[in-house]
């Protein structure tokens, strides 16, 4: 039997380390008789119970509630009892993500499952609740400030050198997109100079570009709290939120050059706005999606290094898009 309350410098441990082996189990193609009765020969253990329905290869098909298992007839077959939509908890996750699951979704036990949805185990509450409580009051802060690149617990240090180190890091990154960004506008100057209505929507390009891969990667963190990447995953979600994109860039794109026209007159600058905001937007919603899966797959922590990241490549490929339209319209 693992430890009942794991400290914090197990969070980042595999979740079958803190299991339990001994699920209730119950056949699939049994009766609700047939089930008690295997359960009364062989009690399962624990004090939180559920009874999950496998086939014969022990892969979990759903979860029987012990209220329908006591009320129903006994000749009712399992499968007409049992609840087949199951929160699961990947072998991959680690124990952190299993808290998440706790918080998330108020139940009281998760069944583990292997990549071939086999019944491993279970972890229950027991095993957690010092650990609940702990991330249920700093949960929300603590996903701001690794967003932005600072943890929570980094930031509490009572040493301002060692707040500096963990903390400036992440500012190279927004350093070094300050810097190509201020190149960009060096090597497009001739451009400015000759349209300088590019130079004042800058800021609201770069701005929606910026939004969009923030949201973006909060989604992306959101979705790898419950799995680990895999291509094929990665692919899917490019597709889907490049197609978002190019949505909330287009309608951007409409409202800013409806803006400019009324203002300056100037079909040039909104052809290069329309082009710039709906490029910049598409490409910070691929940005902000693949950062935290590349990331991850790589076994570094997204949730630390996505933000920052993200935003300095954001930066530098909206600015290219813009500037470099601009240089095509004005040729």
């Amino acid at each position: 039997m693992p430890s009942r309350t794991p400290s914090t410098s197990h969070l980042n441990d595999p979740v079958t380390h803190h299991m339990r082996t001994d699920p209730a189990r119950v056949r699939v193609d049994q009766t609700v008789g047939e089930a008690i009765a295997a359960s009364r020969a062989a009690p399962p253990e624990g004090r939180i119970i559920y009874f999950y329905a496998v086939d014969d290869q022990g892969r979990l098909e759903g979860v029987v509630p012990t209220r329908r298992l006591l009320l129903s007839d006994n000749a009712t077959p399992i499968r007409d009892v049992m609840v087949r939509k199951v929160i699961t908890i990947p072998a991959s996750a680690s124990v952190l993500e299993a808290c998440e699951f706790f918080l998330l979704h108020r139940l009281l036990a998760f069944p583990i499952l292997d990549e071939e949805r086999r019944l491993l185990g279970i972890v229950d509450v027991d095993l957690y609740t010092d650990e609940l409580a702990d991330l249920d009051r700093r949960e929300d802060t603590d996903d701001l400030f690794q967003l932005i690149g600072v943890h929570f617990q980094e930031s509490q240090e009572s040493s301002s050198l060692l707040a500096f180190r963990s903390r400036f890091p992440w500012l190279i990154a927004n350093i070094a997109g300050g810097i190509v960004a201020a190149f960009l506008s060096g090597i497009f100057q001739a451009e400015l100079e000759r349209a300088v209505s590019l130079a004042l929507f800058i800021p609201v390009v770069l701005a929606l570009a910026e939004s969009v891969s923030i949201q973006s990667v909060s989604l992306s963190l959101q979705m790898l709290h419950n799995r680990q990447p895999t291509l094929t995953g990665l692919a899917r979600s490019l597709r889907v939120e490049s197609i978002t994109g190019i949505l909330l860039g287009s309608a951007s794109a409409i409202v800013v050059a409806v803006v400019a026209f009324l203002w300056l007159r100037d079909t040039t600058l909104v052809a290069c706005l329309l082009g710039g905001i709906v490029g910049g937007v598409a490409c910070a919603a691929l940005i902000g999606v693949a950062m935290p899966n590349v990331l991850r797959l790589f076994n570094r922590e997204p949730q630390v290094a996505a933000g920052p990241v993200a935003l300095a490549a954001t930066d530098m490929a909206t600015l290219m898009i813009y500037f470099s339209l601009a240089r095509w319209l004005l040729s």
